[in-house]
């Protein structure tokens, strides 16, 4: 069976709690005896799942990141498909609530995407599978457990999922600095999805034209323009916002 490697204590405790199937080894940092180093352990005891105690230069010989002080080996995750989605989307009694991300290659940012998107009850995480970020351990510390359970779903044509998603009722709101509504004026409550696009280049041209409606968002200092995963949490929490009234 392939495995993977996470790291993080969000990263690893979210796995054992959602999908602890997946756990083959754990690796923890000697020199911790607090409470979380405990909980965890027990956990993995009752499980069944082998773990031990390391110094830190091993810990930084598996993984290239923050580690915090552990990291997991785990079987690979289910990757899913559009085809998947769409199931999903159909067999749900709640209006689509969805987050398109057009072309986001940092892992720090599509981290940060993900933990927002969990934060907000978005259903799933839209991706092209050419000039995107992949799910990397690294953006599984950063999302601080939310790749374990927000669907990271890479599609082969974007333009073409798009235009299937709106054929079936999603309207489809995305972002850039020259349109003419900004964030406020657009309307979240039904079945939506918010595109964003890529760092410093924003949506494609095809993207773009697949959209229902451009919005901005209103910067009033003196920089143009926000971090893709900040213009993305603004945009998401003015969307729960208006879903919750």
């Amino acid at each position: 069976m392939s495995e993977e490697y996470i790291f993080g204590w969000h990263a690893v405790e979210a796995v054992l709690k959602r999908e602890p199937a997946r756990l083959q080894q754990v690796w923890i940092q000697t020199g911790r005896e607090d409470r979380r180093v405990k909980t965890v352990a027990d956990a993995l005891n009752e499980l069944g799942v082998r773990w031990k105690v390391v110094h830190r230069k091993e810990l930084d010989q598996r993984v290239a990141g923050v580690h915090q002080g552990i990291v997991a080996a785990v079987s690979e995750s289910r990757e899913w498909s559009e085809d998947d989605l769409l199931a999903m989307l159909s067999g749900s009694d709640k209006p689509p609530f969805l987050l398109i991300l057009d072309g986001v290659t940092d892992p720090h940012n599509l981290g940060a995407c993900l933990r927002t998107a969990d934060a907000v009850g978005v259903q799933a995480v839209v991706v092209p599978k050419d000039k995107s970020a992949s799910l990397s351990p690294t953006v599984r510390k950063v999302a601080c457990g939310a790749a374990e359970t927000v669907p990271l779903v890479r599609v082969t044509n974007l333009a073409r999922f798009m235009r299937t998603i709106r054929d079936d009722g999603v309207w489809l709101i995305g972002t850039a600095g020259e349109a003419d509504n900004t964030l406020y004026q657009a309307d979240f409550t039904g079945p939506v999805a918010l595109v964003m696009g890529a760092e410093g280049k924003g949506m494609r041209r095809l993207t773009r034209e697949h959209c229902d409606l451009l919005i901005n968002i209103p910067m009033l200092g003196h920089v143009d323009s926000l971090n893709v995963s900040v213009a993305t949490g603004a945009c998401l929490y003015e969307a729960l916002r208006q879903r919750l009234a």
